[in-house]
């Protein structure tokens, strides 16, 4: 292998994960195109035979300010994370790259064939276990 041919391998290669690094941004930190100001945190989707469990990443916000919204089709999860810092704080930001401020975030489940029997905001997740109901 020429070093021309090596160096184009590596362009390649890096090319590669700075656009794997832009879709993991785009990932997480989603804009929500109709409500401006607000981003879509991203989630998890699991079915089990007997339950659905739905996991929504919410760094930072508390668990009184999580709204949670059961609408005929979907979910809407909804809050504000605040950024950490006093008003009184004097501080120079090196990096801010977790959202911050108002979010939501739509999920569309069959929510009148399911119950919602559990829901908890632990380690910035926040869980919501809905059992199916049986089908008459």
């Amino acid at each position: 292998m020429t070093s021309r041919e090596l160096s184009n391998l590596m362009w390649g290669e890096a090319l590669s994960l700075l656009e794997q690094a832009d879709r993991l941004h785009r990932q997480f930190c989603r804009p929500d195109a109709g409500r401006p100001n607000v981003w879509e945190p991203p989630v998890d989707v699991i079915e089990t035979a007997q339950a659905v469990i739905v996991q929504v990443a919410l760094p930072g916000a508390s668990a009184d300010s999580v709204l949670i919204e059961l609408q005929p089709g979907l979910i809407c999860v909804s809050a504000r994370r605040s950024i950490a810092l006093e008003s009184s704080q004097r501080a120079r930001v090196h990096a801010l790259e977790i959202p911050y401020g108002r979010f939501a975030r739509t999920i569309v489940l069959p929510v009148q064939a399911l119950a919602l029997i559990d829901k908890k905001l632990q380690d910035g997740c926040l869980t919501l276990t809905f059992s199916k109901k049986e089908s008459s």
